[in-house]
């Protein structure tokens, strides 16, 4: 899985570290919801249901390298 110099730094935090790298590699392939910001980065969710949360996983515009991801307590289902 290729990251970016953030997405190593911040997966150090606490919160982050219990993000399992299977996880984020679910969201990328099996996104309930996707969506593209205006920087070109695109955001994918999924819920992860060991911890039953929704996991934000965020790449970038290449759409292999992940930037960021973290358990997003906002997420709204359709």
């Amino acid at each position: 899985m290729k990251t970016t110099k953030y997405f190593e730094y911040t997966r150090k935090r606490p919160d982050r570290a219990q993000i399992k790298v299977a996880w984020i590699e679910y969201v990328i392939d099996n996104p309930e919801k996707s969506e593209i910001q205006s920087d070109g980065r695109i955001r994918k969710w999924a819920k992860i249901l060991e911890v039953n949360k929704y996991l934000r996983v965020i790449l970038l515009a290449d759409r292999k390298t992940v930037h960021n991801a973290f358990f997003d307590r906002s997420f709204k289902e359709d």
